[in-house]
């Protein structure tokens, strides 16, 4: 839970659904509906947004409850060995196994684009650096993005009483819609199934298939889990940015420079016309792209003899990379799976799945 807890505005909302941000547990014996009903927070399946604070209280006490002997431990190595790896940690100590699965979510491969990433932490940083944001109160700042991270940034940013604008390279500012009423009519269930990724025909096929998914050509899995469910903030946060937030689409970032301690963004948009804004701070919400070069504890030795796209592994039907024994999960396996692993709600699939191959 440490991306929940340390590298996400505090005062954020999921936007998945109640029913689709439980952890998984084979008995489904403590969901998020349960966790909360315990303590008699507020919950629906779907259309109350999930406060952070509460997923991440929740998380932990899953934690507790269901994988007590959980170590917290930090690692700093894994190699190849006799054994199968041995694995190094923070505080001295050292483990072997057979098998070896790779989870560290998102918190490896946060990105900022090349113009950006060249300026000093101190003026760039990327979204995931910031849980509050009162520290930018009075000053102007630039948030680089069109997604639901740039987007609860800079409702945060105005909340903490910052001049903010969003410059985003899609041509308009997506939000998703409310939901409906409840329960659904038929026609709408029929035309666009609600899924754990939200309602549509193509997310039903990423959440009910995801071996199918593995079978289609290479391109193409890496282009739809790149494609589908665009850039697109909460309906929940909308009222929160717009009129309150100047918001600047269809424009990307050319280069930038540092004058009198200000950043200045060079501008541009489709046909090539330019324009240059300045700020004291840029936050790049400009998302997470796999790297396992990025995974700091795989030296080159392992990242090099491991097969990939895309800089991301090559995974088999059962998770498992070129490197025999080494199987990865999470964001790490959505091209071979889809993107139903990109969320928690694919955690399912995923326990299922590998739990089984490793008893045998």
């Amino acid at each position: 839970m440490d991306t929940w807890l340390t590298q996400m505005p505090k005062d954020m909302r999921l936007k998945s659904e109640g029913f689709a941000s439980s952890i998984f547990d084979p008995d489904g014996a403590f969901t998020l509906r349960h966790y909360c009903e315990s303590l008699s927070l507020p919950y629906a399946d779907i259309g109350l947004p999930v406060p952070l604070g509460t997923f991440a209280a929740y998380g932990l006490e899953f934690q507790r409850r269901l994988v007590p002997e959980l170590e917290q431990k930090l690692a700093t190595s894994l190699i190849p060995s006799n054994a199968g790896f041995e694995l190094g940690f923070d505080n001295g100590t050292t483990a072997t196994a057979k098998r070896v699965v790779v989870a560290v979510g998102i918190s490896h491969f946060q990105y900022i684009p090349p113009g950006l990433s060249a300026l000093p932490d101190e003026l760039v940083t990327h979204s995931s650096r910031h849980r509050t944001f009162d520290r930018f109160k009075g000053r102007e700042v630039v948030v680089v993005g069109g997604g639901s991270s740039a987007l609860d940034v800079a409702a945060a940013l105005h909340e903490a009483g910052a001049a903010t604008r969003v410059v985003a390279r899609q041509s308009k500012i997506h939000f998703h819609d409310p939901p409906g009423p409840i329960p659904r009519p038929f026609r709408d269930r029929v035309r666009a199934p609600m899924t754990g990724l939200g309602p549509g025909w193509r997310s039903f096929f990423c959440t009910s298939a995801p071996l199918v998914f593995h079978r289609m050509p290479e391109r193409f899995r890496v282009e739809v889990v790149r494609r589908h469910l665009g850039p697109a903030g909460g309906w929940f946060v909308k009222d929160q940015v717009v009129g309150k937030v100047e918001l600047l689409p269809g424009l990307n970032v050319g280069n930038a420079s540092v004058q009198n301690g200000r950043v200045h963004l060079h501008l541009e948009n489709g046909d090539g016309v330019g324009r240059t804004i300045s700020a004291d701070h840029v936050i790049s919400a400009t998302g997470y792209q796999v790297d396992l070069r990025r995974v700091g504890f795989l030296n080159s030795d392992v990242w090099s003899g491991i097969q990939s796209v895309d800089r991301a592994p090559r995974l088999s039907t059962n998770f498992e990379s070129s490197m025999p024994g080494m199987y990865f999960i999470g964001a790490a396996s959505a091209n071979s799976f889809g993107p139903l692993l990109r969320f928690a709600y694919g955690a399912g699939f995923t326990a299922r799945r590998l739990s089984k191959h490793l008893a045998h």
